[in-house]
Parts: C-alpha cells; sequence; structure tokens
C-alpha cells in the first residue's frame, strides 16, 4: 500500500505509540487524522503535523462513524492504526478478598476489545466503498500486547482485552479480504509510553533489564517503524507481530 497520499486515521493518536505512528506517517506523505479524547493534546499534536485532529471515543458507534467519514473527506481513506487503550492492573481478589469490581473489567474490554472493533467496523465500511489502487483499498494495523500471551498477576482485564484483539485478526482479514483490506496487530512488550512514563527512571530501567535483547524499553518509533513496514508490505494479512526483544512476562 502506498502511503504518500493516502488518508491514515490513528486512534490514540495524541500521544505514545499512535504519536510516533502518525509523525512517520505524515513525513510519508500521509494525510494524518488524529482521533484522540477531547481532553487529550489532539489538536496540539495533529498542527505540528500538518493533519487533522477529531475529539472522539472509541467505544462510540456514532462518534466513530463520524470521524472515518471526516477522515476520508480529507484524503481517501486506507490506513487505520488503532493505538487506544488503557491498562489499569487490577487483581481478581483483591488483599482483603473482596472480588474485583465488574464495571474495572467491563470498562478495559469495553476500551481496548470493543473500541477497536468499531473502528475496524466503521472504518472498513467506508475503505470498501473507496476506489481500489492495484487491487487494494487499505490496511488496518492493531494494537494487541504481549499480554495476550503470557499475561501477569493483575492483567486479567487488560490480557483479556488484548488477547481479543490477536484473537480477532484473523477472521476479519479473512473477511476484509473481498474488499482488498488487509488486517494485521502488532503485540508490543514493554515500551516508553505515557503508561510506564510515571514510574521512577530506577524503575523503567529494572523493567529494561528483563529484556533479553535489546535489554531496555522498547521506543515508539520502533513500534511506528513496524507498522509502516506492515503498511507498505501488501502479502503481510492476519498475522500478530510480536514487537518485545524476545521477553517472556513473569508471572509478576
Amino acid at each position: 500500500m502506498q502511503i504518500q497520499g493516502s488518508g491514515a486515521l490513528i486512534t490514540g493518536g495524541a500521544s505514545g505509540l499512535g504519536l510516533a505512528t502518525a509523525r512517520a506517517l505524515a513525513a510519508a506523505g500521509a494525510h494524518v487524522t488524529l482521533l484522540d479524547l477531547s481532553s487529550s493534546p489532539g489538536a496540539e499534536r495533529a498542527v505540528e503535523l500538518g493533519g487533522s485532529f477529531i475529539a472522539a471515543d472509541v467505544t462510540s458507534a456514532d462518534d466513530v462513524t463520524s470521524a472515518v467519514v471526516e477522515a476520508n473527506a480529507q484524503a481517501p481513506l486506507r490506513i487505520v492504526i488503532n493505538c487506544a487503550g488503557i491498562a489499569p492492573p487490577a487483581k481478581v481478589v483483591d488483599r482483603d478478598g473482596n472480588p474485583a469490581p465488574l464495571g474495572d473489567f467491563e470498562r478495559v474490554i469495553s476500551i481496548n476489545l470493543i473500541g477497536t472493533f468499531n473502528v475496524i467496523a466503521q472504518a472498513s465500511a467506508v475503505m470498501a466503498k473507496n476506489d481500489a489502487v492495484d487491487g487494494a483499498r487499505g490496511v488496518i494495523v492493531n494494537t494487541a500486547s504481549v499480554a495476550a500471551f503470557d499475561g501477569q498477576i493483575g492483567q486479567a482485564a487488560y490480557s483479556a482485552s488484548k488477547g481479543g484483539v490477536h484473537a480477532m485478526t484473523l477472521p476479519i482479514a479473512r473477511e476484509l479480504a473481498r474488499h482488498g483490506i488487509r488486517v494485521a496487530t502488532i503485540a508490543p512488550g514493554i515500551m516508553e509510553t505515557p503508561m510506564l512514563a510515571g514510574l521512577p527512571e530506577a524503575a523503567q530501567a529494572s523493567l529494561g533489564q528483563q529484556v533479553p535483547y535489546p535489554a531496555r524499553l522498547g521506543r515508539p518509533d520502533e513500534y511506528a517503524a513496524l507498522a509502516l513496514s506492515i503498511v507498505e508490505n501488501d502479502y503481510l494479512n492476519g498475522e500478530t507481530i510480536r514487537l518485545d526483544g524476545a521477553i517472556r512476562m513473569a508471572p509478576k
């Protein structure tokens, strides 16, 4: 898929992995549309990139429907990167023996899994109506996590949500193949993102040392580089790729 001149919608695009990918896509000639919450710095980031910002909640069908239509009006929507997500830790039973509030679990599933599906569904409906270029209409890149495969204690909701993103990648890729739309997923390991930025430097360094090689945290630009490779490689489809320095997470 040619990036130059394509429209690209990036959820969670105001920071972290999403912003790094938006920067890389903009540098490659895409018209980027950042989708993030109204409380995010998305508007400022969009100005920096020469793109657009849409304040929206990925769990809202109406919000996302409007967003993909608006993004497609800027430039034919051919690239979608799903980076919106949360990772609050919570044990099934707390130290006092109380069960986790069901609403907390539902919120993680709603944003990470249902939100990703919502964006895929609304975006692919628009992409399928665009003209094909060399038989292709677009590519969707989702974000899972290594927690989908070796989740730690306290990550039940997060692992379930990211495992769902991984599990739906292949069936959706198979379905959208008839429209010339590819679907792939990246499963990052321990990355330098706002989720980890609040930790002390010593704690971040300790996490990095758990990675076999290179023994450090992954960088957002490394995620972005892989996302662009997926976009450009027309034979990469229906796959989840771990980006983790060969780490396998310990129980805790």
